[in-house]
């Protein structure tokens, strides 16, 4: 273990430093070196470790959680370990008195540091796993989210596979296009200057990046001087080549609305060869029928194919015909034109179901698709060939983003908004921003995707990092749903019951018309039977009042089994069936009654039974309380039910509540208050009897269905793509998504909605439960998501709320937030709401500041976590730049 290598650190800078740490950097750094790297040559005893003669010193950043050692460490190359220490291999080094696993980060020739400096213990693996570009990104993300670079390296490098890495490299596979020969992958040096480069289509313009480029001057050092050459003339080549044909007029406007047209009408369109065309008016040729609907769609081909870096905020058609949705043939396209100009993809989906149909249609495309669902070995497999450059797409969900690409030239995150795309472990980045980070310093395109927009996306383009890349308007009328809301004046006319039915009278048209053109999709958003109840009688909501028991160590003589075994709740009563006060009665649901009374036989189902002796008499004779109980509060958790016939039970604890009592009113009957998906299914089977009924949710997602007529209940996110579209769908509950206490709540059900609707023939009837006059309602009637994406935004930023400024949260105790506010060298007008208490006991506080303060609020609170660190307080506090969960 050595000391700093360069600068303190912020969190060092807090600290006083010690004499005699302040003594020692003022002595001959030169000498003490020498005694360390050649000295340890020179006067050597027998059997001692030599340095290596080139490149000594190996930098290696250790895996530690602790953030006040969040730097690399020198040490010294035992000279049996100079062929195999490369960098970016695997190592394993004393820190601290014990072993710990790091990455060598490069060799140098001296070390800044002054003092003695230790050896490599061992190599653990010659493969460079670690290539500059994604250390450089693993860097930099940890900053942007005030984190530690092990962290971020945790999720990008996926665990070793020794048998994995021992087999035979494969010969790389490389793309090409019209019978040509496509140059290997080789190093890019950054472009220098500030212009950025824009081509225009009919007035719209795809932003391309040049500027940005210059932050990526270390990428070319991975690279030998050889493929570095390469680079030059092919760079050379391309650059000749634009020049030349720089006044090429582009085909007439009137040409271009046609094949639009035609585009919407599912026809193919052909274009003749052009003698002379460039490589990016090649591609646009052979890739554009997917991107034929954007006006600016060949324009951004051309700058994919011609090595240029477009990015693009880009809103997709809607609609699933005989070939599935638009946007995985848009994607393949544009992978395709990217590895057309020799250089590499990545495209990061939310989840297997969007991989699989990505992966459809790239379809002989040279690619991996990386997904959690693969076995450790099959997973380090497929990511070995992107590092090794055998394959130049790869297709996975949020930890692909990191995928070890080799001369990234298009990074592609489809669906921005779904929450899959926020990392649950610290320091809690999101694929968006490594995705652009990663384009920034790489010099390459970014593609956001989706059928609606984030806030987030949406101040990309108004701070004119990134253009707009939308449809054509007579496209997107021809391809969007016949959307109707529920409950305006000519339903309520018809139907005056309209207004308080779950599924009036318009959504039982759409299901019956639409089931006998095909399969029709119910969108609920909520999982489960009944999630949640209330009294009957107060619509209060029912919660448990039973005390959580204790746990105390069993006593010698208790005889086996518990509560559950002897037919008792957790409390020791015996579960009591109708006529003994059972409290619940059947529940209004949508006009329907259930049954939910309490049989004998309903609670050994639900943990009840005859116990291991005396049987059901002895049971109800002689009671005997399971566990004590605790002292404190009671439970208080929300009650549901599992089934028809089920006992409510409590979803914290999992007490079986049969006697439970209304504490306002006294009531013993409840009634429903969230409809789960099970329970609609249930309702539409009866209401449906000749017709199947399938379900897809978080306890089986169904990818796909048949064309065949069928009713399919799916929560959002798992809605399965049909054969050919559905021929209608209705949206439940719109006010259990509008009316979520969040602040992107209603960019949240715009985006559900929208990915439901989109899987929708063209011109497919859609029935959304929600008043009208919502503006996300109206976003969904003339699909128009980048309006609302705007006003959001406006309104965001009249707030003060994230994109438009950079918020912190602090979570923890609230003597340990306020010690780290208090160490926080926070930046001037940064704003600080709080502590207040959170659901769950710990408390919560927040720091906001204007956007380009925000890496300045990133390095106060990690400077602040590493005090903490190196004072070793016992306490946690969770730092978590701009959540999604802010509200």
């Amino acid at each position: 273990m050595t000391e700093p290598t360069r600068v303190p650190h912020p969190q060092e800078a807090l600290l006083p430093a010690p004499p005699a740490a302040t003594e020692r950097r003022q002595r001959g750094s030169t000498e003490r070196q020498r005694g360390g790297a050649g000295g340890a040559r020179a006067g050597a005893a027998k059997g001692a470790r030599e340095a290596a003669h080139e490149l000594p010193v190996a930098r290696v950043v250790v895996d530690t959680p602790l953030p006040h050692l969040d730097r690399p460490f020198d040490y010294l190359v035992p000279s049996t370990m100079d062929a195999e220490a490369v960098p970016g291999c695997r190592v394993r080094v004393r820190f601290a008195g014990q072993l710990a696993d790091g990455y060598l980060l490069e060799r140098l020739a001296e070390s800044e540091h002054a003092g003695r400096l230790s050896f490599l213990e061992r190599v653990i693996s010659p493969e460079p796993v670690l290539t500059s570009d994604i250390a450089r990104l693993a860097r930099a993300v940890a900053d942007r989210y005030a984190g530690t670079m092990p962290d971020i390296l945790r999720l990008a490098v996926p665990p070793r596979h020794a048998r994995v890495e021992s087999e035979a490299k494969a010969p790389a596979r490389r793309a090409a296009s019209a019978g040509e020969d496509v140059p290997a992958p080789a190093g890019q040096e950054p472009v220098q200057g500030d212009t950025a480069h824009a081509r225009t289509t009919h007035g719209d313009t795809i932003q391309t990046d040049t500027a940005d480029a210059d932050t990526a001057g270390a990428q070319g050092a991975r690279e030998d001087t050889a493929r570095a050459d390469t680079a030059d003339t092919a760079r050379a080549d391309t650059a000749d080549t634009a020049r030349a044909h720089e006044g090429v007029a582009r085909e007439d406007t009137a040409g271009e609305d046609t094949a639009r047209e035609g585009a919407a009408r599912g026809e193919a369109v052909t274009r003749e060869d052009t003698p002379g065309e460039t490589a990016g008016r090649r591609a646009a040729r052979a890739y554009g029928d997917a991107w034929m609907a954007y006006p600016a769609g060949a324009s951004f081909l051309e700058a994919l194919a011609e090595g240029r870096a477009p990015r693009a905020v880009w809103t997709a058609l809607p609609g699933t015909d005989a070939d599935g949705p638009t946007w995985p043939h848009a994607i393949a396209a544009a992978a395709r034109a990217t590895l057309d100009g020799g250089r590499g993809v990545v495209v990061v989906v939310p989840d297997g179901k969007d991989v699989a149909l990505v992966t459809a249609a790239l379809g002989e495309t040279p690619h991996v698709a990386i997904t959690a669902d693969l076995g450790p070995a099959e997973r380090y497999r497929r990511w070995l060939k992107a590092l090794r450059g055998e394959i130049g797409i790869v297709v996975g969900n949020r930890p692909a983003a990191y995928a070890p690409v080799a001369r990234l030239g298009l990074a592609v995150v489809w669906d921005d908004g779904d929450d899959l795309h926020a990392e649950r472990h610290a320091p809690y980045p999101h694929t968006r921003e490594v995705l652009g980070l990663r384009a920034h310093q790489a010099g390459a395109g970014l593609l956001v995707g989706g059928y609606a927009r984030t806030a987030e996306a949406t101040a990309l383009v108004e701070t004119g990092w990134a253009a707009p890349l939308v449809p054509d308007r007579a496209v997107v009328r021809v391809r969007a749903p016949r959307v109707r809301p529920a409950g305006d004046d000519a339903e309520l006319a018809r139907d005056q019951a309209a207004r308080a039915a779950r599924l009036p009278s318009v959504a039982w048209r759409a299901l019956r018309e639409g089931l006998e053109h095909g399969p029709v999709l119910v969108q609920v958003p909520r999982r489960g039977y009944l999630p949640a109840l209330a009294c009957r009688h107060c619509r209060a909501p029912a919660r448990c009042s039973g005390l959580p028991p204790a746990r105390p160590a069993p006593a010698p003589h208790a005889a086996p089994g518990g509560a559950a075994a002897r037919g008792g709740d957790a409390r020791g009563r015996i579960g009591t069936g109708p006529g003994r006060g059972s409290g619940v009665h059947p529940a209004d649901v949508g006009g329907a009654e259930v049954r939910t009374d309490v049989h004998r036989a309903d609670v050994h189902r639900a943990g009840g039974g005859t116990g291991p002796a005396g049987g059901r008499a002895r049971m109800l004779a002689e009671p005997v309380l399971a566990e004590p109980l605790a002292t404190g509060p009671v439970c208080s958790g929300p009650l549901a039910l599992r089934g028809g016939h089920a006992v409510p039970y409590c979803r914290w604890c999992g007490r079986i509540a049969g006697d439970w009592r209304c504490p306002s009113c006294g009531g013993t009957g409840v009634r429903a208050v969230i409809v789960g998906a099970r329970r609609t299914a249930e309702e539409l089977g009866r209401a449906f009897p000749s017709v199947a009924v399938r379900t897809s949710g978080r306890d089986g997602v169904l990818a796909t269905v048949s064309g065949a007529p069928a009713l399919v209940v799916a929560t959002p996110g798992a809605e399965p793509v049909p054969d050919g579209g559905y021929a209608a769908a209705v949206l439940l509950d719109g006010w259990a998504l509008l009316g979520r206490p969040d602040l992107r709540a209603a960019e949240e059900a715009l985006r559900r909605w929208t990915n439901a609707a989109a899987l929708l023939r063209p011109a497919g009837e859609l029935v959304v439960l929600a008043d009208a006059a919502v503006p996300a309602v109206q976003a969904l009637l003339r699909w128009d998501p980048v309006t609302f994406s705007e006003r959001e935004l406006d309104e965001r930023a009249e707030l003060g709320f994230p994109p438009a400024v950079r918020m912190a949260t602090l979570t923890g105790p609230a003597a340990a937030i306020r010690e780290t506010l208090a160490d926080a060298v926070l930046p001037p007008g940064a704003q600080v709401l709080g502590p207040v208490p959170v659901e769950g006991g710990p408390e919560r506080a927040m720091v906001r500041v204007p956007r380009h303060l925000g890496s300045a609020l990133a390095r106060a609170l990690k400077g602040a976590s590493g005090v903490r660190s190196a004072r070793k307080a016992p306490d946690v506090v969770r730092v978590n730049i701009d959540p999604l969960d802010l509200i």
